[in-house]
């Protein structure tokens, strides 16, 4: 197995502060051992896998799920919880040249759909996952990104088939959301939830339905045998006539040989606070529970979670090494300072990052591998895997049975990602773009 980044990035480190693994005792699945023949494999134990092995188990399939390390240890365990909008970083302009002002729309289409899929599949499994917000917001950071906002509007209102909300500066501090913002767009689709609480909802689910689940399983090496594969991993080999590949911004380069320098994996970051007192919120002027996020570039995201501790993200990180990962630390913080004064002196005891998949062309894909029969993979959602991931694991499970999906399938999915120039130095492109993005948020 060749990974793009340093062991440290894929070991206990980085994921060492998470709160969501103090809210959900991780399960234990069996280390696959011996000889195993199964229909279908998944590799990827994340939203993706997981939704994919559910619900080809529910359709009465022999499905097996490999996840490399433990159960919920990748981005879908230590995300934000932000169920939204999103899955793509390609503006209108580019979707519809490529794939027409239809496409554009039926993308947008996607993540409404996506967001809806969720939803459904919370209620019909009867989880819980400490959801709550009404949408989600997206706060102006400039005067000139609220003038946009205002110009937007309209067309969200069309894309989505909902009724956007402006706020002007004067009227945040009244909704609870006060800051140093310009003003505030909310679009009532989409909610937050525990991002682990809601995978251990579906693995519990998927086996319920008779899906096996197996973890530690990494899969070392991916082989034609005959006319399935062959997945080898340390203790056991499984024989499968079709194979699933859902390891997103944690993909090998060699696994299979396709996906080299299909990805683009960078870091995100994360710091939750100890519960805040009703006088602490007050005093800062964020009482709301809405899900929000701001027009930087390099994007915070935060939230106030139902037990009054206070989520805050952050992009910005591209190797995900010691020396970034401390230096992004004291970045997060003196942002989150910056933007609630008032809690300077609140301690943030949890502290994690995780990896965003880009992809070139900045849409994801889900689908057939091209030129290599009975392969499928599904990544690239750009920093948006609660719903969309979930949602391309649906599709996966239809598209893998050769049945056309019962759900919308756009184009911008479907095209396969061109690699990226420069191999595995790749991420090194990005530090102007960053430093120039860094340089424009200020």
């Amino acid at each position: 197995m060749r990974r793009i980044g340093l062991p440290y990035t894929y070991g206990p480190e980085p994921v060492a502060r998470c709160w969501w693994a103090e809210t959900v005792e991780t399960p234990v699945w069996p280390r696959p051992e011996g000889a195993l023949t199964v229909d279908i494999a998944v590799i990827g134990g994340g939203f993706t896998g997981l939704s994919a092995a559910l619900h080809l188990a529910e359709a009465g399939e022999d499905v097996a799920l490999c996840e490399a390390e433990a159960p919920f240890w990748g981005a879908s365990g230590r995300n934000g919880g932000f169920c939204c909008l999103g899955g793509a970083k390609a503006d209108d302009a580019t979707l519809a040249r490529r794939h027409g002002e239809h496409g554009r729309r039926a993308w947008r289409a996607t993540e409404r759909a996506a967001v809806e899929f969720v939803d459904r599949l919370i209620g019909r499994l009867d989880l819980e996952v400490d959801r709550h917000s009404e949408g989600e917001t997206l706060l102006a950071h400039r005067a000139s990104d609220w003038e946009a906002m205002q110009r937007d509007a309209e067309r969200a209102a069309e894309d989505y088939g909902v009724e956007p909300r402006l706020t002007p500066a004067s009227e945040l501090a009244a909704e609870g959301m006060a800051g140093p913002f310009h003003g505030a767009l909310t679009i009532p689709l989409g909610f937050a939830l525990n991002p682990r609480k809601y995978a251990a909802g579906l693995a519990r689910a998927a086996e319920a339905a008779g899906a096996r689940l197996h973890a530690p399983a990494p899969v070392r090496r991916l082989e034609r045998d005959g006319d399935g594969w062959r997945l080898v991993l340390p203790e056991a080999t499984l024989r499968a006539r079709r194979v699933i590949v859902a390891t997103n911004g944690y993909s090998a380069e060699d696994i299979p040989r396709w996906m080299r320098a299909r990805t683009m994996p960078v870091a995100s970051n994360v710091i939750v606070t100890r519960p805040l007192s009703g006088d602490e919120l007050q005093a800062a002027g964020w009482t709301s529970g809405q899900m929000a996020y701001d027009t930087r570039n390099l994007l915070h995201y935060f939230r106030l979670m139902p037990d009054n501790r206070f989520l805050f993200g952050m992009r910005g990180g591209i190797f995900d090494t010691p020396r970034e990962r401390r230096a992004l630390q004291a970045k997060i913080r003196a942002d989150f300072e910056g933007m609630f004064p008032a809690w300077a002196q609140v301690e943030t005891p949890w502290l994690w990052s995780g990896l965003v998949c880009l992809t070139r062309p900045l849409t994801p894909f889900v689908g057939a591998v091209p030129g290599v029969p009975g392969l499928f993979a599904g990544f690239g959602y750009h920093g948006n895997g609660v719903s969309m991931g979930s949602y391309a694991g649906r599709l996966l499970a239809d598209l893998v049975r050769d049945r056309a999906p019962e759900t919308i399938y756009p184009a911008a999915m479907r095209d396969a990602p061109g690699r990226f120039p420069f191999g595995r130095f790749r991420r090194a492109a990005l530090v102007p773009a960053y430093a120039l993005r860094a340089w424009a948020d200020r």
